[in-house]
């Protein structure tokens, strides 16, 4: 098995320190000519401490990330996946 870029072994630890839920953290990366596109995926339940109040925790890690990136000589970019509720209606309820 190769090893990971730097970049996405980073935000792996960093995220994974963060979550409750460890093993439901995703990482997909990918490379065009706008740069590196690291997609990021957590439980639910761990959004919010990922994104934090504000969006500042979202931010700081974005900044990292890019830091490490500049020291790679490329320029990446993160992109946090939200999951959209799926909520029933009360007519769907209904028989």
């Amino acid at each position: 098995m190769a090893a990971k870029p730097r970049d996405q072994e980073f935000l792996e630890f960093v995220v994974k320190s963060l979550v409750n839920y460890p093993e439901d953290v995703k990482i997909t990366r990918t490379v065009d000519e706008m740069g590196v596109l690291l997609t990021l995926s957590v439980n639910p339940a761990d959004v919010g401490q990922v994104i934090g109040r504000g969006g500042a925790t979202a931010k700081a890690i974005r900044s990292l990330v890019r830091l490490v990136g500049l020291k790679n000589r490329a320029r990446v970019n993160l992109k946090i996946e939200v999951p959209t509720k799926q909520t029933t209606t009360s007519e769907e309820l209904k028989i």
